[in-house]
């Protein structure tokens, strides 16, 4: 990952943004403006450029293309900074119903940025609680960004698991076969991909607690554990299990047991945080396990991701609004959190070094 910070940003016809050059810090930088001015849609644009995709679901060009046109398209430019080469450098992308193509110094490219970065919101912290299918989905996302083998790894097992349960939908002829042949496959990927999972787990482990107390100035015991079944399996042992269930996915259709149905536990002081914790707690918990997984990030990479908070502040109490700034005041990442609680905005305005911006109707504004 490359240690770059973005400087500036220009869209046209995203969302409701209007076409003009925004300014970040390397720092901190504060968005102010009432909810459905366009604060989350500057943090959704700088994402794209990174991900070439949205952090919100079923975001399609239609939804995202801020105007109707004869021949529509979404255009970004963007500046980075590179720490490491003491250099800036343009990246640009223009993007229609037909596809996107990009450029790195005006240069097109294929590949996305190297960059890391972190999108945080209000609701993960719910969701993440509640869904087992988000707690997969978070741990293969975050995983994936600092862990290529696993990311290709994974795409090889989903490629799989839907041809498996495209085989045990339709069942042509030969398909036992074929699965035989696939269960070979995922059985290697699922053990691969358990111990890659429970490597990345003992790494962040102590990183959970220390986030917590740093953040929190609160002693409490934080651990993430994996729920598998898969713990010790061999190969062998693996695609005995693939047989011994070969019957049920017949029946129903698809394939109801593996990797894919794994699961993760945050335990607060012992107890499942779902179970046992208010949501402050919880907020509090899931908000360590993210800076918990920057300074993994750091240490893998030696810098820091783009950190993106999207009014974070809810279930939280102002005391620990302060020690959330004051966390964030004290790292070297860049930050971009949006705000539209006057309460939360009077302690971020307390950030005398932040760059502070207003948005108002897609138009951004220096405070």
């Amino acid at each position: 990952m490359l240690p770059y910070f973005i400087e500036k940003l220009q869209v046209k016809n995203f969302r409701n943004l209007e076409e003009q050059i925004i300014n970040f810090s390397h720092g901190i930088n504060c968005i102010f403006g009432e909810n459905g001015n366009g604060k989350t849609n500057i943090l959704e644009a700088v994402y794209y450029i990174v991900k070439r995709k949205s952090f919100r679901k079923n975001a399609s060009f239609p939804q995202m293309l801020g105007i109707d046109g004869e021949n529509p398209e979404i255009s970004f430019q963007s500046l980075f900074f590179d720490k490491e080469m003491g250099a800036n450098i343009s990246f640009s992308g223009k993007w229609d119903e037909t596809g996107s193509q990009w450029y790195l110094a005006n240069k097109s490219v294929k590949k996305k940025l190297q960059v890391g970065i972190v999108f945080i919101n209000p609701f993960d912290s719910q969701s993440f609680h509640n869904s087992a299918s988000a707690r997969r989905a978070w741990i293969d996302d975050h995983l994936s960004q600092i862990n290529d083998q696993y990311k290709k790894a994974l795409s090889r097992f989903t490629k799989s698991l839907r041809f498996r349960n495209k085989l045990l939908s339709n069942k042509p002829s030969s398909y036992l076969k074929q699965i035989r042949a696939i269960d070979e496959e995922m059985a290697e990927l699922s053990l691969f991909l358990t111990t890659q999972r429970q490597l990345f787990l003992e790494e962040i482990r102590p990183l959970i607690r220390k986030a917590f107390n740093d953040l929190f100035s609160e002693e409490h015991d934080l651990e993430i554990m994996l729920d598998t079944k898969l713990g010790g399996f061999t190969k062998n042992a693996y695609l005995e299990m693939c047989q011994n269930n070969l019957q049920k996915d017949e029946i129903i259709g698809h394939t109801h047991y593996g990797i894919h149905k794994d699961d993760y536990v945050l335990l607060f002081d012992g107890l499942n945080s779902f179970d046992y914790c208010s949501l402050g707690q919880q907020k509090m918990s899931y908000l360590s396990l993210l800076f918990a997984y920057i300074e993994l990030f750091r240490y893998k990479f030696n810098s820091f991701p783009i950190v993106l908070l999207d009014d974070v502040s809810g279930e939280l109490d102002k005391l620990r609004w302060h020690n959330l700034v004051s966390y964030l005041n004290e790292r070297k990442f860049q930050v971009l959190i949006t705000t539209a609680n006057d309460s939360f905005k009077e302690v971020l305005n307390t950030l005398e070094d932040a760059n502070k911006l207003y948005v108002s109707s897609g138009v951004v504004d220096r405070m």
